[in-house]
């Protein structure tokens, strides 16, 4: 192929990132600014938490707009200077965890999103130490310093406290609350002023020769400039200046201080994305690891979706591009069926408007619409049997049965809850006896949204009831022993979507006693997605 010199720098030039935070620490109004300053929106739709319900671009569900928190992870690409940034958005709400992590698998950095009152919270740090079991490299924002908050010292000394991660502060905050003026930029001496009469203007940004510059007394006043100076020396004296190396291991996290809401950071967060974050880089898969440059095809599934356009009852398949350049029509084979898939209509999503993908290179995330053939943890390749690995399935926490309103739909009913299966929506369980179905979750918020969506889209209305059991794991072991585990527990064995075999549990006691009882029987709580 003629373009293939060109082809790494058009890889190099992607950043595939996703937005981590606690709710309401503003990844919404950071994502939307985002994609203003990419061109994807020309208006950012003003974020009212309390009054309207929010509509952002990248919340397209109904549910979601109805209840303000994303609920499933979208995509959104756009251009920024020489960079292509590639937005994969993560569901906020502590109950989607899993289809967070697996969403993290599929990018190459994370920007983590705290609030400047409220400093880490509690889901920060759990997704956080999501983060730290794949070495992703993380950048921090702290949001809201247009509000009263906290010490900028104090904010950093918790997130190396809590998180065990070197800070290196990217920018300083001159002001708080009512008196918050704007930043200095450490990394290159500029004084960036927020504009606070339009929120979707960014503000100038003034070039320095350092803190001593006499031009800065024009723009800041006397008693903060002769803080910001101080506090800036402090924090040369006390924190570690920025290591690239350090933080593409993922052992330090630059700083930067802003306000999402008036524009105000966002623009220096995309750059110190683009400058200091990472290429697209290899995806591990059995039996070698996938290179970006490598020229043939790979790509693999790290979401479904169903549904995003009611109007068609299509699912479409999220995949990241691990290697290689995609055109749009190319025949790929899908590796777990073996089978040829002719790939005519990808699309790429810029905001909530779909485009088709003519191309797309490793680091992308296009969209495949399919009837279900595309699974989680599928791999897509130009005819190698590679399989990427690491994309797991979690034991659900909660389990409840369900019915369908009227009886007669049970057939209906069925066919819906396989496809919140396929999707990774929730866990669905056949037991041996009786009838009906048992699903499972993560978070108990889950069986609503489930409930609202099955109704909305299937027009059915279902009930959660109680379950005896609580838990679920995974059988595995030789095949005859597997096979008379489950005669002798009978009451106990379910099947998943996929036909693995299930053991549902009352009591912990369950699981003790077949670890005592059955030696060559393994009961695991994640299962790798794959075929």
């Amino acid at each position: 192929m003629s373009n293939r010199p060109a082809l790494p720098a058009e890889i190099a030039r992607r950043r595939t990132f996703a937005i981590i935070s606690h709710p309401d620490a503003g990844k919404t109004t950071l994502t939307e600014k985002f994609l203003l300053f990419g061109g994807a929106i020309q208006m950012a739709g003003q974020v009212r938490a309390k009054g309207e319900a929010r509509r952002t671009r990248s919340d397209f569900m109904q549910m979601e707009k109805d209840r303000g928190i994303s609920v499933s992870a979208s995509a959104m690409s756009f251009d920024y200077g020489k960079f292509r940034y590639n937005l994969v958005d993560t569901p906020g709400h502590s109950d989607f965890s899993e289809d967070t992590y697996r969403t993290l698998t599929a990018v190459d950095a994370a920007i983590m999103v705290i609030d400047g009152a409220k400093g880490v919270e509690s889901q920060t740090r759990k997704l956080f130490e999501v983060c730290r079991l794949r070495d992703l490299p993380i950048l921090t924002f702290c949001n809201k310093m247009d509000r009263e908050s906290r010490d900028t010292f104090e904010i950093i000394d918790e997130i190396q406290e809590n998180l065990a991660i070197d800070v290196t502060p990217a920018s300083w905050p001159i002001g708080v609350g009512r008196d918050f003026l704007g930043c200095y930029d450490l990394l290159r001496d500029r004084l960036e002023l927020m504009d606070r009469a339009d929120r979707n203007r960014v503000a100038e940004s003034i070039e320095i020769n350092g803190l001593d510059d006499p031009k800065l007394a024009q723009h800041v006043p006397a008693e903060l400039l002769d803080k910001l100076r101080e506090e800036v020396e402090m924090a040369r004296e006390l924190l570690p200046p920025l290591d690239p190396k350090a933080f593409l291991e993922g052992t330090m996290t630059p700083i930067w201080f802003g306000s999402a809401i008036n524009s105000f950071g966002v623009k220096e967060l995309m750059d110190g994305l683009g400058n200091y974050g990472p290429e697209p880089q290899p995806t591990p898969a059995e039996p070698r690891q996938i290179a970006p440059e490598e020229p043939k095809v790979t790509g693999f599934v790290f979401k479904v979706q169903a549904n995003m356009d009611p109007k068609h009852r299509d699912r479409v398949a999220f995949v990241r591009m691990a290697s290689g350049h995609f055109e749009r029509g190319m025949k790929l084979t899908h590796v777990r069926s073996k089978k040829p898939m002719a790939i005519s209509n990808p699309v790429l999503f810029l905001a909530s408007d779909r485009e088709l993908a003519e191309e797309a290179w490793a680091g992308d995330i296009i969209g495949i619409p399919n009837h279900g053939q595309l699974r989680i943890g599928d791999t897509l390749t130009e005819g190698e049997a590679l399989q990427v690995k690491g994309i797991p399935s979690f034991a659900p926490e909660l389990l409840q049965g369900v019915r369908a309103g009227d009886p007669m739909k049970a057939k209906h009913l069925e066919k819906a809850l396989m496809q919140f299966a396929e999707e990774g929506a929730a866990k669905v369980f056949k037991p041996s006896f009786g009838s009906g179905f048992i699903v499972g979750v993560v978070g108990a918020l889950q069986f609503e949204v489930l409930a609202s969506r099955i109704e909305m889209e299937y027009g059915l209305p279902v009930r959660f009831d109680g379950s005896q059991f609580t838990s679920a794991r995974w059988v595995s072991g030789k095949r005859e022993e597997v096979d008379r585990f489950a005669a002798a527990n009978k009451q106990h064995i379910a099947h998943d979507h996929d036909g693995d075999i299930v053991y549902l549990t009352r009591l912990q006691w369950d699981i003790d006693r077949v670890e005592r009882d059955w030696p060559d029987i393994r009961l695991t709580a994640t299962k790798e997605m794959m075929a």
